[in-house]
């Protein structure tokens, strides 16, 4: 459902993507690496924000270039910075964007009653979105994300900032999708979660990708695959800072 062909992306003189070929089918794939190492850069290109300097992006076998508003009607996204409408509440941030999708105005309602109970955001449905904690703003986004039930979703650290509870349903949302035939690409730096949930570990740094696997077909933990292949954690503390 989601293919890249030599994919090439530069800010300035700053190489972020080099050469990226890579294919998503459907489950749930993690795409990991630390820092700038281009994850986020790659999700803004598959979502259509940006454009590859080089090479191509297929979501569902259609080309942006020629499909573009076809690609995002089937396409749920959240983005690093949400896009929220500011001065809307909660619940309508939901309702507004289901006539976008096609949806009818009882669907729209249906639907955002459904995604507000979920993910335990009714108390505070009518709260402006500026005005709300990070977790009820990412939550909400993810809502906005899933609302019109897209068969690509591209989801930007979705467990960042989210209380537990809520972090458990989004697991099990996100793997029940995945069993139902949906494409789920996600970046996280939170490797117990994609312990748990991912059916594919892609990981990038200096903007290639390093590693590609299934974590239920090898015996290393991802975390011990991540810090082997990506980066290793310090492990000398300063004097100063020991007691």
């Amino acid at each position: 459902m989601i293919e890249c062909t030599a994919v090439t992306k530069s800010y300035t003189s700053r190489l972020v993507l080099r050469d990226i070929d890579l294919l998503v089918t459907p489950g749930i794939c993690a795409l990991l690496g630390p820092n700038g190492a281009g994850k986020s850069t790659l999700l803004r290109l598959l979502a259509g924000l940006e454009k590859p300097d080089s090479g191509s992006v297929l979501i569902g076998g259609l080309d942006y270039r020629q499909q573009a508003m076809k690609i995002q009607k089937n396409l749920g996204v959240l983005p690093e910075g949400l896009g929220l409408f500011e001065s809307l509440t909660i619940y309508e941030n939901l309702t507004a964007i289901g006539p976008i999708y096609g949806l009818t105005k009882s669907e729209t309602e249906a639907r955002t009653k459904d995604l507000l109970t979920l993910l335990d955001l009714r108390r505070k449905q009518h709260t402006l979105a500026r005005e709300c904690s990070f977790g009820m703003r990412k939550k909400t986004a993810l809502a906005m994300a899933l609302l019109h039930k897209p068969d690509v979703l591209l989801l930007d650290e979705p467990f960042e900032g989210i209380d537990p509870a809520s972090s458990r349903m989004i697991q099990m949302l996100l793997s029940q999708l995945a069993s139902d035939g949906a494409t789920i690409l996600i970046t996280s730096h939170i490797l117990s979660v994609v312990q748990k949930i991912a059916t594919r570990v892609v990981i990038l740094h200096n903007g290639r990708v390093q590693s590609d696997f299934n974590p239920r077909e090898t015996d290393e933990p991802v975390e011990k695959m991540y810090f082997d292949i990506a980066e290793s954690p310090q492990s000398e503390v300063p004097d100063w800072l020991r007691s």
